[in-house]
């Protein structure tokens, strides 16, 4: 299974959380620790798609709510699997 950097980034920061939820901030660090030159939006929509990608491979686990549009992922939490 390929992963890139930053879904290899958000499962080991959910393997240090030891089963508890893990809040979205925590991810987003990830863009603050490096020289991103994207804007703002950007970097939310590839954070966005990649959790949604770890949850689709049942890697993790999303908490949050859903709008008729859209789901809006505040927490996430680490699968057995992942």
């Amino acid at each position: 299974m390929r992963l890139s950097a930053l879904q290899k980034y958000t499962l080991t920061q959910g393997y240090q959380a030891r089963q508890q939820k893990l809040s979205r901030r925590v991810i987003d660090r990830y863009y603050q620790k490096q020289a991103a030159s994207d804007p703002t939006d950007d970097m939310q929509s590839i954070i966005t798609r990649s959790v949604e990608r770890l949850i689709e491979k049942k890697l993790l686990i999303g908490y949050g709510r859903r709008t008729a549009q859209k789901w809006f992922i505040d927490d996430i939490k680490l699968t057995a699997k992942g």
